[in-house]
């Protein structure tokens, strides 16, 4: 359904709490419609599969992780596509929210250049993944499984990732219903102690000694 009202941070989040999350039909589509899926992705934090190639990467890769540094950058790098939901409406709400510490981005730096990254909205012990690009081989996968050690370390208790991709199910997502997501909600929504700047990012041969040490 189409929303006539002006969207605020505010209302953005209060929709996130609700369950819904907004989309728009493309890049200069000036409207924004809210979306409630019947069957919702998730990203178990304790169940990220890394397969070996990802972790020899991980370990050999002399690329540097980052958190907020580039923030817009990251926006844009998920725009970047033929195909993009981001429009500039979405693009000035995310913004907005990350001036306000309730969106974040764990980024892969090569020198000077950001060649991969993840973003989305944290609430509570909730983070809803909006969008991850790459400009190089494995740099969005790196950049995911760094987010995912970053929130498990963090005290977050869900990962939503909106749909379930063939791709996101390679490195262990799955698909649950409306219900069960409203439940896993519910209880992310009642962990105040969560704190997304509790812990730095480290390095990349960080977060895989941590995850091959607990998968």
């Amino acid at each position: 359904m189409k929303d006539d009202i002006r969207l605020t941070p505010d209302l953005l989040l209060q929709g996130y709490a609700a369950g819904i999350f907004p989309m728009a039909e493309g890049r200069d589509d000036p409207e924004v419609f809210w979306v409630d899926p019947r069957m919702r992705g998730v990203l178990p934090l304790d169940r990220f599969h890394i397969s070996r190639s990802l972790a020899r990467a991980m370990r050999r890769t002399d690329w540097i992780l980052r958190m907020d540094a580039d923030f817009a950058g990251v926006v844009d790098g998920c725009a970047d596509r033929v195909d993009t939901w981001i429009n500039s409406e979405i693009r000035r709400l995310y913004l907005d929210l990350h001036r306000r510490g309730q969106a974040r981005s764990i980024e892969v730096w090569d020198g000077n250049a950001l060649v991969g990254g993840v973003y989305g909205v944290v609430l509570k012990g909730a983070f809803f993944g909006e969008s991850m690009f790459s400009r190089r081989t494995n740099a969005s996968k790196m950049a995911l499984a760094a987010a995912v050690d970053h929130l498990r370390r963090t005290g977050f208790t869900l990962f939503d990732t909106q749909f379930l991709t063939p791709h996101l199910a390679t490195l262990g997502a799955q698909e649950v219903s409306r219900a069960t997501y409203h439940a896993r909600l519910s209880h992310a929504l009642s962990v105040h102690s969560a704190d997304f700047t509790a812990a730095p990012v480290g390095s990349f041969q960080d977060v895989v000694q941590r995850m091959t040490h607990t998968s």
